[in-house]
This record gives structure tokens, C-alpha cells and sequence, in this order.
């Protein structure tokens, strides 16, 4: 009986060997880390609607890095995918309004009360886009693009 509990002792650290080293590393890339939301601020006046920048994602984000990445290029992502966009609006009329973007993908904000502010979050593909006030027909509409190229946030640090 000796022999037999050694054997089969032996018997159990051999299959836990070989499973231990059946679970080794595998070769595979990591998915490149999405990019964070662009911020994009608009105002809307009783005569016009002002978006600042007029346009993203055409080549690198400088108010997207940090500063101590500010000298390290952005890694590109190969993606179609729409890019998330934040609107921080302010309402610098006497009218409650809602903001409306038309173009490839339409979207609309909740209320933006009288001389208030407000902030939405969509995702919007590669196009042309017009971004206006409704109930603010003085407003003039203003136009906004979103480029193509899309970057990985993997070299940013302190990110959440």
C-alpha cells in the first residue's frame, strides 16, 4: 500500500504538471484602448450658434492629451467606428431650446433652459453635420464635421 500511495501521489503531480504547463501565455494583441469623448462647446445667441472646433477628428486631438504626453504621437486605431462626442452648451438667450444636430446620424439634447447649460453625449459617424437651436429661428445654424481618423487613448495615462 506504500507503493501504491507514492504511485498514485506521483501519478497526481505528474497531471498537475502537465495541466500547469498547458496554461502558459498566449500570443495574442491587445484590442488598442477607445478614445476618449471629444469635447466640443457650443453657443447659442439669439442671432447665431457658435461650435468650437468646427470640426474633429481630422488628425491628432492636442486637447485631448495630457501633459506630460504632449510630445508622444497618438497610436491610430483602423476603425470606422463613430466617434463619441460631448456638446457642453450654453443657452445665452431668453428662450428654453433644445439642441439639434442633423447630418448622417440626428440626434437632439434634453431642455436647455433660459440662459442655462447643459451637456450630451452621442456618437457620430464620419460626415457633414448642421447643428442648431430649435424654438430660436433667429439662431443662425452652424456648420460641423467629423473627420475619419480615430486615435487610441493607450498612451494616455491617468485615464479613468
Amino acid at each position: 500500500m506504500g507503493r501504491g500511495s507514492r504511485f498514485a501521489a506521483g501519478c497526481v503531480l505528474g497531471v498537475l504538471a502537465l495541466a500547469t504547463a498547458g496554461c502558459g501565455a498566449e500570443e495574442n494583441a491587445n484590442e488598442p484602448r477607445p478614445q476618449p469623448p471629444t469635447r466640443v462647446s457650443v453657443t447659442i445667441t439669439p442671432r447665431a450658434i457658435t461650435v468650437q472646433p468646427p470640426r474633429i477628428a481630422i488628425g491628432p486631438e492636442p486637447n485631448q492629451q495630457i501633459p506630460q504626453n504632449v510630445h508622444a504621437d497618438q497610436p491610430s486605431i483602423d476603425s470606422d467606428a463613430p466617434v463619441d462626442v460631448v456638446f457642453v452648451t450654453a443657452n445665452l438667450t431668453d428662450f428654453d431650446s433644445k439642441l439639434e444636430i442633423r447630418g448622417r446620424k440626428d440626434a437632439a439634447s434634453g431642455l436647455l433652459v433660459a440662459n442655462g447649460n447643459g451637456t450630451m453625449l452621442t456618437s457620430l459617424p464620419t460626415g457633414a453635420y448642421t447643428i442648431s437651436a430649435a424654438d430660436i429661428p433667429g439662431a443662425k445654424p452652424a456648420p460641423f464635421s467629423v473627420g475619419s481618423r480615430r486615435t487610441s487613448s493607450q498612451n494616455d495615462l491617468l485615464l479613468p
